[in-house]
């Protein structure tokens, strides 16, 4: 008896020790804010033909996990099915890209040559280091910044002489702007106009939003062969409520399976906050107080 009541004892006490420490770096859950499970949804990604992770630039614990995504499906896909696009690099450098993925570039000449973001160091140089080591190829897939300058000064008619060499890098012109799209109503708000009739500002920073969602679109679609899965990295925005790319995807290769994730930040873990609701196919939340890269 008193064994049965020490073994008890003991049971309740590694119960109470799991529940009360129970802090998890992130949860995840489903677009309808059910708790999904890690391993379920990785299956369901290695399905798809792309995969968005929208992430915030600067949130350390979403970089920790785009390098598992990235891991754990390589271990379902077959050598060669896996490829992985970034937003952090455009396309006039996609030579030098292929070159360090395929290691014959060194780390120096990249870095001096290639025009990493300030956080690549601690943020994505271990994604090219995982895709150098495990021969997956990579792509940026990003507009030339000066181009989306010109257009948020000038509109996109700016780009309308714009020589063969230089249309080569960005996304199919002309370019239609679909102004409704919530993530666009959403930037005419911020800038105090509406996006189809508030001249310059508004319309203008829209056009530039476009030009990128519709690059790194077109440069998705033509990046990946049949049977292979392009994991893309890029903000949050340029992808949350299946918006920005996946609306110019659904142009240029609307049969594609296209699956979504998004990191947000929240004061509580336990459940998905209503405004979090339908953001992508998987939310990502992370603790509003984790690390932040910059």
């Amino acid at each position: 008896m008193r064994f049965l009541r020490l073994a008890s004892f003991l049971l309740l006490l590694t119960s109470l020790a799991s529940f009360v420490g129970d802090r998890p770096a992130y949860r995840l859950f489903s677009a309808t804010g059910q708790p999904a499970d890690y391993d379920q949804m990785l299956q369901e990604l290695a399905q798809a033909d792309m995969v968005l992770f929208g992430e915030q630039h600067n949130d350390a614990l979403a970089h920790w996990l785009e390098l598992q995504v990235a891991k754990d499906l390589l271990k379902l896909k077959k050598p060669g099915q896996l490829v992985l696009g970034m937003e952090m690099f455009e396309r006039d450098v996609q030579p030098l890209v292929a070159q360090y993925a395929a290691g014959t570039l060194a780390d120096t000449a990249f870095e001096r040559q290639a025009r990493p973001w300030p956080n690549y160091a601690t943020d994505y140089r271990p994604l090219l280091q995982f895709a150098r080591e495990s021969h997956v190829p990579v792509i940026g897939t990003n507009a030339p910044r000066p181009f989306a300058k010109v257009v948020a000064q000038r509109s996109l008619t700016a780009l309308d002489k714009l020589p063969a060499t230089d249309r080569a890098l960005l996304a199919p012109l002309p370019l239609k702007v679909d102004y409704d799209l919530p993530g666009y109503k959403n930037m005419a708000a911020m800038f105090g106009g509406d996006s189809k009739t508030h001249g310059g500002g508004a319309q203008n920073i829209i056009q530039a939003q476009a030009l990128k969602d519709a690059t790194m679109a077109h440069f998705i679609e033509t990046g990946r062969q049949p049977g292979q899965t392009l994991l893309h990295l890029n903000g949050s925005y340029h992808s949350d409520h299946h918006d920005g790319i996946l609306a110019y995807l659904r142009q240029y290769a609307p049969k594609l399976r296209v699956r979504t994730l998004s990191v947000v930040t929240q004061e509580q873990l336990q459940t998905l906050d209503k405004e979090q609701l339908n953001l992508a196919d998987y939310v990502v939340v992370v603790p509003a107080d984790a690390s932040k890269t910059y």
